[in-house]
């Protein structure tokens, strides 16, 4: 989260793929916010925390809105839904994955008995 908090306080990012408009700031939003929910996922799936994936999708949805809602205050950054839609989009994809991996693992085991 510090690392997201960084990068969204700057006031300007490198553009690595001039070629492909936005591939950068939807792929990272993406990415980032993705990998976010899943570390959230596994520590309240740790702690014992019922509903891990919701909560980890909860918490992450709010702290991208904070991230926006602090931009905004950044020279040269805006806030943006897009942006917050596509940190939706990045969370969600990511936890779906995380469950389909989970119940084909639970099915795996139970064929096997």
């Amino acid at each position: 989260m510090a690392l997201i908090f960084f990068l969204s306080a700057q006031s300007t990012l490198p553009n690595l793929a001039p070629d492909v408009p936005h591939l950068e700031e939807v792929g990272g939003h993406l990415a980032v916010y993705g990998v976010l929910a899943l570390l959230w996922e596994r520590a309240l799936r740790g702690a014992g925390v019922r509903h891990a994936a919701w909560w980890a999708l909860a918490i992450t949805l709010a702290y991208g809105a904070s991230d926006e809602f602090h931009q905004s205050f950044v020279p040269g950054r805006t806030m943006t839904m897009i942006d917050w839609i596509v940190d939706l989009l990045g969370a969600g994809l990511a936890l779906t994955w995380s469950g389909w991996v989970q119940a084909r693992g639970r099915a795996a085991r139970w064929l096997a008995r």
